[in-house]
């Protein structure tokens, strides 16, 4: 399988629901389009924690990737999470991603290596593994710097020349880590598209890489394209002024209590945006505090983004 350009705004929508808890496919078809739609948007990745993706069913998994293939109409490579823990079941999940028609796969940290840590030489022989068993074009995905799942940089580089690995998602969230980082991996894998995932950080990372793979994506795509085209070229002024322009949204989304209650708040600014008609989740997710929901929308007219069109 060719891997994917994804040189731009690869956002990670969420995984809308009925008002029971069951997948809402309808919806899916409403975000995928609309997302589909906007100029610069070069991916969807679905099933990854925007998504509630380790919530659902393996049928449900499947049919969620159809789903939004469906709703792109094969325009934008959709990319799956590849999540579970052990090499052969998640090298099977992969195999399972291709037959629904994934394009590329982003590869979680197996979940033991959070608190672990990890041997060295494991997670090269994980991707390599996955690759082999599924064909399917894989992304590097870098864990924060807090947990014991980030890898070092010689991981990442060994991690990066694999066959099948064509990109890295960074969230590191240390920032010593990424000024020292990303230029060497840069200039020893030139051909690695480098997509930063830090929702909260995007000032700070946007000068420095080819795109990004956010679930801040899948709410404001337009500002965030302009942002991304800001930092390529090199217009700190500009990007500046949509930073403060969305600071609002990022406070009431992703400055909260747990990062993942910015699953729950993305589903409520997808409300305000008109695309979901409210934001069921599945547990151990719960909803957020009383007025939330208003807090968000006001975020959202402050930044300007009304209504999907």
């Amino acid at each position: 399988m060719k891997a994917p350009d994804l040189r731009g705004l690869n956002p990670a929508p969420v995984t809308p629901f009925t008002r029971d808890g069951a997948v809402d496919y309808a919806a899916i078809q409403r975000l995928g389009r609309w997302l589909a739609s906007v100029d610069g948007v070069k991916s969807l990745t679905v099933l990854g924690h925007a998504g509630e993706g380790t919530f659902l069913e393996r049928d449900e998994q499947f049919k969620v990737i159809e789903a939004f293939r469906k709703a792109v109409d094969d325009k934008l490579p959709i990319i799956a999470g590849i999540t579970l823990e052990g090499t052969q079941v998640a090298a099977a999940e992969a195999r399972r991603a291709v037959e629904a028609g994934a394009a590329a796969g982003l590869v979680y940290p197996s979940h033991g290596w959070l608190r672990f840590g990890y041997q060295k030489g494991a997670p090269q022989d994980k991707y390599k593994a996955i690759y082999e068993a599924s064909g399917l074009p894989l992304i590097l995905f870098q864990y924060p710097d807090a947990t014991k799942c980030t890898y070092d940089l010689q991981t990442q580089l060994d991690i990066a020349a694999l066959p099948g690995v064509f990109a890295m998602k960074n969230g590191v969230r240390n920032m010593k880590r990424w000024d020292r980082e990303i230029p060497v991996i840069r200039a020893e894998r030139p051909d690695l598209q480098i997509l930063t995932c830090h929702d909260e950080y995007l000032l700070h990372t946007m000068f420095d890489v080819d795109g990004a793979l956010v679930g801040y994506g899948c709410i404001a795509p337009e500002p965030l394209v302009e942002m991304i085209k800001a930092g390529k070229a090199k217009d700190y002024k500009k990007a500046r002024e949509l930073h403060d322009r969305l600071l609002p949204v990022t406070a009431n989304v992703y400055h909260r209590g747990s990062h993942m209650e910015g699953s729950v708040a993305l589903k409520w600014a997808l409300v305000a945006r008109g695309i979901l008609e409210h934001a069921t989740v599945r547990s151990p997710l719960l909803p957020l505090a009383e007025g939330a929901e208003h807090e968000i929308a006001a975020a959202m007219r402050a930044a300007g983004l009304g209504l999907a069109q």
